[in-house]
């Protein structure tokens, strides 16, 4: 089997760009490891930025239907200390620039989007090796195969097409999150209900080592990121088999922190989930390789920030319209699109532009002493 564009993965970035691709009438296929759309759960809540991710939508022609999955009042924010008072606080006006949705739906809009039969369920790609001239042959673990004259790598963090163009691998960053959720939160939990607000909660104690990072999501439920700087040997010792057991200990980290706030961890009604924070080395590259490249986690993986999706997504949106600049040129797309990708992946955060977007000219002292003093310690 022969097709123009072979995508490895259908996160948000593998989406978007044969969504883009479709709006330029240019054939894709998706192939996907997990079985069905519903397979497991995506993950929580996104701010998406109006400089990358929206910019993204626009080109995938998805503005409406992305507004239609906006959860109102979700931008609002709060900062507080360990005791639980609240050191700064910013009401969502509506006029931000990161409205919030709901990963799976907004994976799901991507999907309704994109023809039957784009998207392949159930092809774990097992193996690719370069056939020269640009193609690329991909075998499945049900032994079945695909050549392809463009193979995009949009397969996450342990992307299997990377090491087609690159010997990086992922190294743990320091931290990771243990997550947790608290469902009808304000009639079982009402005083973290009242803690967490309406939107985005972050709790920081006077160490940076240990936060507590909540969100509310739609309807009652409260999503829980507990964030740590451990070795994993430190994560190993825990049996995460054992929820109970595996609360009490990550709670123990908390002794002295609001009850309201360590009974985000407590009180979890799911079981907690550990996810180590990996990362590429920044400015992370390659030497072109024809007929292959990368969008997202496989490409630029950093400690989450905000702005991975983002990223994936308007990695996925800039190769399609690259692609579509291009017709019958692969290679000038591929290295017109590499070119601004590097320049995007090697580009730290700039702090300021990230402050006035989530504060606009009212930054909290409090949230600039923890930027330097994760700078002085990083």
């Amino acid at each position: 089997m022969h097709t123009p564009v072979t995508i490895i993965g259908a996160g948000l970035g593998g989406l978007t760009l044969a969504r883009v691709l479709h709006v330029h009438g240019i054939a894709a296929v998706v192939h996907e490891a997990e079985p069905s759309p519903m397979a497991r759960t995506q993950g929580g809540m996104l701010d998406i930025h109006d400089y990358n991710g929206q910019l993204a939508i626009e080109a995938a022609g998805l503005v409406d239907e992305f507004r239609g999955l906006v959860l109102d009042g979700r931008q609002a924010m709060r900062i507080l200390d360990r005791t639980g008072a609240v050191v700064f606080e910013k009401a969502d006006d509506g006029t931000g620039g990161r409205p919030e949705v709901l990963r799976g739906e907004l994976r799901r809009m991507l999907l309704d989007a994109l023809p039957d039969g784009t998207v392949r369920w159930g092809h774990q790609a097992d193996g690719v090796r370069a056939l020269g001239e640009g193609r690329h042959e991909v075998t499945f673990a049900d032994g079945s195969t695909v050549v392809t004259s463009l193979l995009v790598g949009a397969d996450g963090a342990w992307s299997g097409v990377r090491p087609l163009l690159s010997d990086a691998t992922p190294e743990y960053a320091g931290t990771a999150f243990v997550e947790t959720y608290l469902f009808d939160a304000g009639t079982r939990h009402p005083a973290t209900a009242k803690a967490v607000g309406g939107g985005a909660m972050f709790a920081n104690g006077p160490s940076p080592d240990r936060a507590i990072h909540a969100h509310r999501e739609s309807g009652d439920t409260l999503h829980t990121y507990v964030q740590l700087t451990k070795p994993l040997d430190w994560f190993a010792a825990i049996d995460f088999t054992d929820p109970a057991a595996a609360r009490a200990r990550i709670a123990r980290e908390f002794d002295g922190w609001a009850p309201e706030l360590v009974a985000l961890i407590t009180g979890g009604d799911t079981a907690p989930v550990l996810r180590p924070h990996h990362t590429l080395p920044v400015g992370h590259r390659w030497d072109r390789v024809p007929g292959a490249t990368l969008v997202g986690d496989a490409a630029h993986l950093m400690a989450p920030n905000g702005e991975g999706a983002n990223l994936a997504m308007l990695d996925g949106a800039e190769l399609g319209k690259a692609l579509a600049a291009h017709p019958g040129d692969v290679e000038a797309a591929i290295a017109e699109y590499e070119r601004e990708m590097f320049i995007r992946g090697a580009t730290p955060i700039d702090e300021a532009v990230l402050l006035e977007s989530l504060f606009g000219d009212d930054v909290p002292q409090s949230f600039i002493d923890v930027l330097a003093e994760h700078e002085r310690t990083s």
